[in-house]
């Protein structure tokens, strides 16, 4: 994957998490620079961090089902970027804790960053600069997550669904261009 690629794999793995800041914004009375930038930050180590534990458990698996590479990143990513796709669909009020304690943020940033697994499971059957991904990965999600409180502190809830729809959207192109560029339909 080219650094173009990453770039909008990382803004689509990216999105549950602004959601889920949007969130934190919304419930912060008070907001500060660094409570937006705790919130970034814990977002982006574990969009960092998961995709790098799926490398290891994809790369365990590679060998046997190489031959479906191909397919099984193209399954994932629709299905993450289809889940994203839903719960945007459906909209709805998220229940917002103004908490920044560890145990809040440790579960949001791991809620948040299952679909970064499975993409560093897909990680393992493509060829990817593993620390160039792991390093866009987590940066533009501390970007975009510090951003999202900021936004939600500001205007509300009124941009969660639709990151989640842009996330989704582009996930899904993501698997489908790594199957068609496989198959020989496309050749970028």
């Amino acid at each position: 994957m080219r650094v173009p690629e990453l770039f909008l794999l990382a803004v689509g793995l990216a999105m549950d998490a602004f959601a889920v800041a949007v969130c934190k914004g919304l419930s912060l009375r008070a907001l500060r620079l660094r409570q937006a930038l705790l919130v970034g930050l814990w977002f982006g180590l574990f969009q960092a961090l998961m995709p790098a534990l799926g490398y290891l458990l994809g790369s365990a698996l590679a060998g046997p089902i190489q031959w479906l590479d191909h397919w099984i990143a193209f399954v994932l990513l629709s299905l993450i970027g289809g889940n994203m796709i839903r719960e945007g669909l459906q909209g709805g009020e998220e229940d917002c804790d103004p908490s920044l304690s560890f145990g809040v943020m440790f579960l949001l940033a791991l809620a948040t960053s299952v679909d970064a697994l499975a993409v560093g499971i897909t990680f393992a059957f493509l060829p990817v600069n593993l620390p160039l991904a792991l390093a866009l990965i987590g940066v533009i999600t501390f970007a975009i997550a510090s951003v999202g409180v900021k936004v939600g502190n500001l205007f509300g809830a009124r941009y969660q669904s639709k990151a989640e729809l842009l996330g989704g959207g582009v996930l899904i192109l993501m698997g489908l261009k790594i199957l068609l560029e496989h198959l020989g339909v496309l050749s970028l």
